[in-house]
């Protein structure tokens, strides 16, 4: 597998491809779905996608929270293709991407689960597990070095 991760651009064919990952990852578990206005709030986002080939095997999207932060979220890997690095590329490349865009901090909602990969990239929680979407999750957050 050559996985190549780079911007994607809002509403394209990669973009729709990506949103049927978040669907199947981290929605339908969850019973839940994408609305319109969800999806239209994401124009201002920084969409970066791992792509196979022509596939899109995985998915990662900043959103920029002004103070020079940026929030990581909906971090999606395809099911066939977890343990195989593609997690860790995704957030080496935001975060150098966030760096060449002057961002300071880098913050994100981990879910309980995948708070270990976190912390291997140098994030660290803030305050204490909370519910979202019915799930654990912990506040962690990163500061980017130049």
């Amino acid at each position: 597998m050559t996985v190549h991760v780079g911007i994607i651009e809002f509403n394209s064919e990669q973009y729709i491809e990506s949103v049927a990952l978040r669907d199947l990852v981290l929605r339908k578990p969850l019973n839940l779905h994408f609305s319109q206005e969800d999806l239209a709030k994401e124009g201002s986002d920084y969409h970066i996608g791992a792509t196979d080939g022509d596939q899109i095997v995985g998915i990662l999207l900043l959103t920029p929270l002004g103070d020079k932060r940026l929030k990581m979220r909906q971090v999606a890997v395809h099911p066939k293709c977890q343990g195989e690095g593609i997690g860790k590329k995704l957030v080496d490349f935001a975060e150098d991407f966030a760096i060449h865009l002057d961002f300071d901090i880098m913050e994100l909602n981990a879910r309980k689960t995948a708070v270990p990969f976190y912390l291997t990239k140098g994030y660290h929680t803030i305050g204490d597990e909370f519910v979202e979407v019915g799930i654990p999750h912990f506040k962690m957050s990163k500061g980017l070095e130049r």
